[in-house]
């Protein structure tokens, strides 16, 4: 199924083995590293190949690179058995499966914590942020220091060692020899202390409308940039804060939850798209608010990945409808039909969060929002506020109106704006992560 060229190429040679079939050599660390680099890269990419595009592509760049190696030596590895085709060979160690988002959970999980330390390796340890806190009462996790034990408090916290301790230590200044059984005095009792864990969670919006597919300096896309970056966030709650949840909803017109395996296969919206590819904040709050209110957390936050004003809002109603249309009688209403939901779902692994009864108004002014817009926006993100939900954006772009627009937003809404340059949006969402997590990481844990 899958072609391939062996011609100055090492993949890993087939090795007969007494007794048993023919079997795979493993590639080299530095072999597997190079090849599941360019995976990473290729599945970031605004059109993600197919998995004989990958084929190709892995096959031409390890050609490339071969060319400077010593082209005899190459050759005589290829005849110890001949190669196999790579892809082939990652479906077998479970990195990939052959369907249209092929990366498996392994793949995933493997590639964004390459990510994740390449960023980590950026950051030096006061961008790290690790806040390790001193807090003592009724927390949910353990840890090994003692304090006394007082009335009223958890006897399943009792430390049976550090209070046998004190009773042989009380018992030894009046006597000689201690004597069993030893009598325990409420006065020896020591329990362990614990600190306060608060559960976070967090909905990242990602703008998909069609500016985000703009290449700038780092030549990679504002999509592939926030990709990325969501993609090693993941991984590092995964890995270090699991009880905290963290969610990503894809917006444009309207809105749809996402599931996360499926961040590096995220694609923008374009004309073609049914006019899903405007600007629609409202739909993305209106949407993280569900989300964040069906969460035990105590702390709920939305961040806002975008690189445009809004475009677009909900209208609920013919009344509302009617007074948009009183003062501009030539405007757009849309709203999208069963061929579009389905063509979405089966294309994209999304499910849009779409009424029949809501139509969604269009509205797009160079530089400026309609004040419609702009009215129901700051309703929806005002019912968060409500709820006890915060609100920040992330801003990457380098329209000055579009950040003087989100900067009052957040005045508004007391929250904070990142403007930055999408080469460094991992490190800015990691350490933004990490600053707002109320959580303990031992520091001498390794990344």
């Amino acid at each position: 199924m899958y072609p391939h060229n062996t011609k100055n190429l090492v993949y890993f040679a087939n090795k007969q083995k007494k007794g048993k079939s023919e079997e795979q050599e493993s590639l080299s660390k530095e072999q597997q590293n190079q090849i599941l680099k360019i995976v990473a890269n290729q599945s970031l990419k605004e059109k993600t190949p197919s998995l004989d595009e990958l084929e190709s592509i892995i096959q031409n760049k390890l050609n490339s690179d071969e060319k400077n190696k010593d082209s005899q030596k190459t050759q005589e590895t290829n005849t110890k058995g001949g190669s196999n085709s790579i892809i082939q060979y990652l479906i077998q160690q479970k990195y990939l499966t052959d369907k249209k988002n092929w990366l498996t959970n392994r793949g995933f999980f493997e590639i964004g914590n390459r990510i994740l330390q390449d960023v980590m390796k950026d950051l030096n340890s006061s961008d790290f942020g690790l806040h390790e806190t001193k807090l003592t009462g009724h927390g949910n996790v353990t840890i090994d220091s003692t304090r006394k034990f007082e009335h009223g408090d958890d006897l399943r916290l009792l430390s049976v060692s550090s209070s046998l301790l004190n009773s042989i230590k009380r018992i030894s200044k009046n006597q000689r020899s201690i004597s069993f059984p030893i009598s325990l005095n409420p006065d020896d009792f020591e329990q362990y202390e614990t600190l306060e864990d608060v559960k976070t969670a967090i909905v990242y919006c990602i703008d998909l409308s069609s500016t985000m597919k703009t290449l700038l300096g780092s030549n990679m896309s504002r999509i592939e940039a926030a990709k990325k970056a969501l993609w090693s966030l993941y991984i590092l709650n995964k890995k270090f804060f699991p009880t905290d949840s963290i969610f990503v909803v894809g917006f444009a017109s309207m809105a749809s939850e996402v599931n996360p395996f499926d961040i590096p296969f995220l694609k923008t919206y374009d004309v073609n798209d049914n006019f899903l590819h405007y600007t629609n904040y409202q739909a993305a709050f209106r949407l993280a608010r569900k989300i964040l209110n069906r969460t035990s957390a105590h702390n709920k936050r939305i961040v806002m990945i975008t690189d445009g004003q809004p475009s677009a809002c909900f209208v609920e109603n013919e009344y509302q409808k009617n007074e948009i249309i009183s003062e501009k009688p030539y405007s757009n209403f849309y709203t999208p039909d069963e061929s579009i939901l389905s063509k979405v779902k089966t294309e994209r692994n999304m499910k849009l969060d779409s009424d029949p009864n809501r139509l969604v108004y269009l509205c797009y002014r160079y530089k400026k929002v309609d004040q419609k817009i702009d009215a129901r926006t700051l309703i929806e993100a005002k019912k968060c506020l409500r709820d006890n939900i915060e609100i920040d954006t992330i801003v990457i772009s380098e329209e000055v109106e579009l950040l003087e627009y989100v900067q009052q937003l957040e005045k508004t809404l007391k929250g904070k704006t990142y403007h930055i340059q999408n080469e460094n949006m991992e490190k800015v969402l990691v350490t933004d992560y990490l600053n707002n997590t109320r959580k303990v990481i031992n520091s001498n844990q390794g990344w």
